[in-house]
């Protein structure tokens, strides 16, 4: 049987790597002809690239700098150019810098907001312009913008809330179009780039283990999907209970 997402057309931000490419995946094993951006792994690209046309996806990488505004810009206009249009936005790109507040340059504060929250917006005003009925946009923000947990994380923990109250935001402007706005906010989640660390914080887990990027991708994929068209503006946390 098919998939209620086959034949539709999703860029993925940051999609080469980690959640992004667990994202790609899922939604290209649904029948969706995906886009994705990368920036500092081109190798990792052209793999992921590879291993979905090997089972008979159609993938598309583009090399964008999340904090460029005209590659933003770019990338959504390419997807819509060489697939036809665009059904799909999936905002994963992000970037954390943690330090505390005595010492946290105002450089990297830039950065990571440019990153993580202008680049959302750009994103999402870009792609809706290609959206009819039936749109979605959904954001990777975080489990911090409600708790933030740790020590140096308050740059951070502000980018993730300010997607949260942007998604609000952006849901109303777009409902009276059928537009969906969401955001996913994750919790300590196993990927290569966390494999280092992340086990060590089971013990704070009520569930007793930490996420699997493939499970974000499925929320992603059911909020972009036919049944997830009553939720809209909503943040859904997905963290094993951290925040309970």
């Amino acid at each position: 049987m098919s998939s209620p997402l086959t034949g539709k057309i999703a860029l993925v931000t940051g999609g080469s790597r980690s959640i992004g490419a667990a994202i790609v995946r899922r939604l290209s094993a649904d029948g969706v002809k995906v886009a994705f951006t990368y920036s500092a792994s081109p190798e990792k690209a052209e793999a992921l690239v590879k291993e979905l046309e090997t089972t008979g996806g159609s993938v598309l990488a583009i090399k964008a700098d999340s904090a460029d505004v005209d590659a933003v810009r770019g990338a959504v206009a390419r997807t819509a150019e060489h697939f036809g249009g665009l059904d799909i936005l999936i905002n994963n790109a992000g970037i954390l810098i943690r330090e505390t507040v005595d010492n946290y340059d105002l450089a990297d504060f830039d950065r990571m907001f440019a990153v993580n929250v202008r680049a959302v917006f750009v994103a999402a005003q870009a792609a809706a312009r290609h959206m009819g009925e039936g749109g979605r946009i959904i954001t990777i923000g975080s489990m911090v913008a409600d708790r933030a947990g740790f020590p140096g994380t308050s740059v951070y923990a502000a980018t993730k809330a300010a997607v949260a109250a942007m998604t609000r935001g952006l849901a109303r402007d777009l409902s009276p179009r059928g537009i969906t706005v969401n955001t996913v906010q994750p919790g300590p989640t196993l990927t290569d780039l966390t494999a280092d660390y992340v086990e060590t914080l089971v013990p704070m887990l009520p569930i007793g283990r930490v996420g699997k990027d493939s499970e974000i991708a499925g929320l992603v994929a059911y909020l972009a999907g036919p049944e997830a068209g009553y939720i809209t503006g909503s943040a859904l946390t997905i963290d094993g209970g951290l925040t309970a």
